[in-house]
């Protein structure tokens, strides 16, 4: 005797969609990370080359980059989580150098100098993000995280 086929329950939208990969602490590893975070956007419905696909990839180059930069321990990865929250994204770059912390959200920043090739990231990041702060990893590290609302 068979047991009878479970009915399935009549479908709900997705409202939550989530894509967490690690990446090595290197420039390649960034340029993937960013790459395949659009990939996944414009599956989920954010197409290449809108106003909100091109900010996020700004959000994710730019904390991919710091990551690489000043959050790279040798041997150990940064991990990218990008998650569709309803019509919020929020985009989550964690690595394990918990003792450097960039500034926190609205605190004063030294201005770079004007042909400097850095310093501008987290400006960028502030200018383009609706909300973002640095949070503590357990256990070890620290997960930056920027939101943008896709309302506007």
């Amino acid at each position: 005797m068979t047991a009878p086929p479970l009915s399935m329950p009549p479908t709900a939208p997705v409202t939550v969609r989530v894509f967490t990969q690690r990446f090595s602490s290197t420039p390649r590893g960034a340029r993937l990370a960013r790459r395949l975070a659009l990939h996944h956007l414009d599956a989920w419905g954010v197409p290449h080359g809108s106003p909100a696909s091109d900010t996020a990839a700004l959000l994710v180059a730019e904390l991919a980059a710091n990551a690489v930069t000043h959050g790279r321990v040798p041997g150990r990865d940064f991990e990218l989580a990008v998650r569709l929250l309803g019509r919020t994204l929020r985009i989550e770059v964690s690595d394990t150098r918990g003792e450097l912390r960039p500034p926190a959200p609205g605190t004063s920043r030294p201005v770079p100098r004007p042909l400097a090739e850095n310093g501008r990231g987290l400006l960028l990041v502030e200018a383009l993000a609706d909300r973002w702060d640095v949070l503590d990893r357990v256990p070890v590290g620290k997960t930056v995280v920027a939101e943008l609302d896709l309302t506007r």
